[in-house]
């Protein structure tokens, strides 16, 4: 048995590996002419590699459960073409038992997925988002192209960049309302730094340009220092910096206990930590279903047309997945079960299939 265990996991590994490598290839190369559009004089073609690079951990990471898929039903599909699937059933071994060797090298993609979700690529798109803000220029005030607004209390703010450990910030814009959607005053400062006093930490703004709104008066004000004290710390901060989907399981969720306790829809961020916590359920159902055409319709196909299959799969499996989240923040659904529901799904066509083919 250990010997079949060693063909199937190969097999697994070797398609997974090739998979990996040529959607990634595919995928840098359409993300490298995408950056290339946000060049300007500060931020170079070099730049544009670079960044592409810094983040390309994390498309692995979001590609990992179909280059699974796909070294599944290819690995699987080589060893059915060879007839060497037949030999082993053949031999008295069942088809669980086929699938639970499959299933073993899955699990090492389904901990090398956690691993790269939740504490190599988050640092790496933070260095790189906060690298590009930086070279684009973060010293102009708020626009729409860069950046990101928060909201703490009645005041709201606009970063356009924000260092990867979250203790500086690079061109501040602050609205202060009054509560009723007045504006009472804007400020805009070159940079932040947070200083760690230890009865109340604080942000020491530099360069502070301020216009007060009294009465019928506009009153303006230049400081070269000012304090600034706010419910943003570096750790929150450092987490905000980069889009939901790019962000960890636990920086999600902190996140988002921050979007609910400012009063802000918190559902997208809730739903985006359910998807990445079930993520490694979703590589599990996406190679039980490779296994089950491998065994049943796919038995005596070609290699270009698993191809195709395991295409069509990956992109049916997403496009359920991107349908799953407006539906979900529109009606109300809760987070965990519009996560959970697309892989449901696919689980059970894995097990009909299954069961059809014995």
């Amino acid at each position: 048995m250990k010997r079949i265990d060693a063909i199937l996991r190969n097999a697994m590994l070797l398609a997974t590996t090739a998979a990996i490598l040529v959607i990634l290839a595919l995928d840098l190369t359409f993300s490298l002419v995408d950056e290339l559009r946000d060049t300007n004089a500060g931020y170079s073609t070099g730049d544009a590699l670079a960044h592409v690079l810094w983040t390309m951990p994390g498309s692995v990471y979001e590609l990992l459960p179909f280059a699974a898929l796909g070294g599944a039903l290819i690995g699987l599909g080589v060893l059915a073409s060879r007839n060497e699937l037949i030999v082993m059933r053949g031999a008295g071994v069942s088809t669980a038992r086929i699938l639970f060797a499959v299933l073993k090298p899955t699990l090492a993609i389904m901990l090398l997925g956690l691993l790269l979700g939740e504490y190599i690529a988050p640092p790496l798109e933070r260095q790189a988002e906060s690298r590009r803000a930086a070279l684009r220029g973060a010293d102009a005030a708020a626009t729409l192209e860069q950046g990101a607004w928060y909201k703490s209390g009645d005041e709201f703010i606009h970063i356009n960049a924000i260092s990867p450990d979250g203790t500086e910030l690079l061109g501040v814009s602050r609205y202060q309302t009054d509560g009723g959607g007045r504006l009472r005053a804007a400020s805009f400062a070159e940079r932040a730094r947070h200083i760690p006093d230890p009865q109340a930490p604080f942000w020491r703004l530099r360069q502070v340009r301020e216009s007060r709104f009294e009465g019928d008066a506009v009153v303006a004000a230049d400081y070269p220092e000012q304090d600034w004290r706010v419910d943003l710390s570096p750790e929150l901060l450092g987490v905000l910096l980069i889009d939901p989907d790019q962000q960890s399981i636990s920086g999600l969720w902190r996140m988002a206990a921050f979007m609910a306790a400012e009063g802000l829809d918190s559902a997208p961020y809730f739903l985006a930590f359910w998807k990445k916590l079930l993520q490694p359920l979703a590589t599990l159902a996406l190679v039980l279903v490779a296994a089950s055409f491998v065994f049943g319709p796919l038995r005596e196909a070609t290699m270009g047309f698993r191809i195709f299959v395991a295409l069509s799969v990956g992109l049916g499996f997403t496009i359920v997945q991107r349908m799953m989240e407006p539906v979900s923040l529109l009606f109300g659904f809760p987070p965990p079960l519009a996560a959970a529901t697309p892989i449901l799904l696919l689980a059970l066509l894995g097990v009909f299939l299954l069961r059809r083919a014995n």
